[in-house]
């Protein structure tokens, strides 16, 4: 096997030796905060955009709502736990080959994380700003893969080339350091409403008012808390009070009843004074239903059924029906996120070659439950004298078994035997 990790000589920043656009201004280069950032995208970042419910929305912020983080977590940690399988084209047929390339994609892109944590983290740049980017690194000479690597979309300028080279790629890693790639040597996952540099973002468009009411509703209710989980009130004094009388009764009141520990607390009123109610209790301004559509609007954006993310109060969350969704999951949302990875692979990994392919093995998430699959297992090997399709040992691998050539040739000789008595059978009735 090659080795995968020696990168050799650092590449060239301008390997392809072409005329770049004008420098970007200087980056912001604070991990923390997901850069790097050019000054216009750091302020970006830092206000948000601003969503109708008044408060800024950004990926940080979107993450930080309970619905988006299980939504994120969910179709990256699915298409992670895919195994990504190679095949070589034989005779018309698809055979699964032990390709050096199978370890970047599966387990090790690079000596700094796993795949699983590639995969995960372009996935959830795909989902929040609109395009996954990944690096394809390949030694100093020659165009053989050795490394994979994951760049933050913030820190990605893609741009037409001005000398018909395609789309090309100014990247900024988090030390500041810029290096140019061409399109051949970058794996970019793009979004809808892809506009020949990159994708829409999600937290532009589509999560602008819905997260922004979820973040809304997540205050306001941190709020009503802090301050006791009471309706807004006002404290009336028959009398006049000066501002520094004022100012003790309400550090007063604040003292005894402000926050979920005190809540109901037996207040003291002296001298005439009452309370007077000046607002709706949280259940009239329908807070919790709108916590609640939150949830099915953000599931709805990212197309997860909202049982997946632990919303069941619209849907049963037990039997066919749920199943039913699930398969509906992985049919309309997962392949569309994984044929577009798989295409991306094929033609920047092998350009010019039909020979190989890649594809996720989705097996693992269509299968059934137990008495389904024994019921397709026995169709499989040819049940009440039907012809069969598969073998044992093929089942036996579906299964994590090892192939058995003796259960291979007992199952053939049974279903021999079914088919011999059963054209007998029909020979005697004729």
């Amino acid at each position: 096997m090659m080795n995968l990790f020696s990168f050799g000589a650092k590449p060239k920043r301008n390997r392809y030796d072409i005329a770049l656009p004008p420098e970007p201004a200087p980056g912001v280069n604070n991990a923390a905060y997901g850069g790097p950032y050019t000054p216009t995208e750091f302020s970006d970042w830092m206000r948000g955009i601003n969503a109708a419910a008044g408060v800024s929305v950004n990926d940080t912020s979107a993450m930080s709502i309970s619905a988006v983080y299980a939504c994120v977590a969910l179709i990256g940690g699915t298409v992670a736990s895919i195994p990504l399988q190679i095949y070589e084209r034989q005779n018309g047929a698809r055979v699964p080959v032990d390709h050096d390339y199978w370890w970047l994609f599966n387990e090790q892109p690079n000596p700094d994380y796993s795949a699983s944590v590639l995969w995960e983290s372009a996935v959830a740049n795909l989902l929040l700003n609109g395009d996954g980017i990944m690096a394809i690194r390949r030694p100093k000479y020659g165009m053989a893969i050795n490394g994979i690597e994951w760049f933050n979309r913030r820190g990605v300028t893609p741009y037409k080339s001005t000398k018909g080279l395609g789309l090309q790629y100014r990247c900024t890693h988090l030390d500041g350091a810029i290096e140019d790639f061409g399109y051949e040597d970058i794996l970019h996952m793009a979004g809808p409403g892809f506009n020949g540099l990159h994708g829409m973002s999600q937290i532009r468009h589509v999560l602008r008012h819905s997260a922004g009411i979820a973040l809304a509703a997540d205050t306001f209710s941190a709020k009503y808390f802090e301050n006791g989980a009471r309706p807004d009130y006002a404290l009336v004094h028959p009398g006049s009070v000066t501002p520094e009388q004022k100012n003790q009764i309400l550090d007063y009141w604040e003292e005894r009843h402000k926050g979920v520990n005190n809540a109901h607390r037996p207040a003291f009123l002296s001298g005439g004074a009452d309370v007077k109610e000046l607002s709706m209790n949280a259940e009239d301004a329908q807070l919790i239903a709108t916590r609640q559509f939150q949830i099915e609007d953000i599931a709805r954006g990212f197309g997860v059924p909202p049982h997946m993310i632990g919303h069941t109060q619209a849907a049963t969350s037990w039997g066919t029906g749920i199943e039913q969704l699930s398969l509906g999951f992985l049919k309309f949302t997962m392949l569309r996120h994984l044929k577009k990875i798989e295409r991306e692979i094929n033609r920047k990994i092998w350009p010019n070659r039909v020979k190989y392919f890649a594809e996720f093995n989705t097996a693992a998430l269509e299968r059934g439950d137990y008495k389904t699959r024994m019921e397709g297992y026995r169709v499989a090997l040819g049940r009440a004298g039907e012809p069969a399709f598969m073998r044992v040992s093929e089942i036996r691998k579906f299964e994590n078994l090892p192939p058995d050539a003796e259960l291979d040739h007992l199952a053939m000789t049974i279903t021999q035997g079914a088919s011999n008595a059963s054209v007998t059978d029909q020979t005697a009735s004729a």
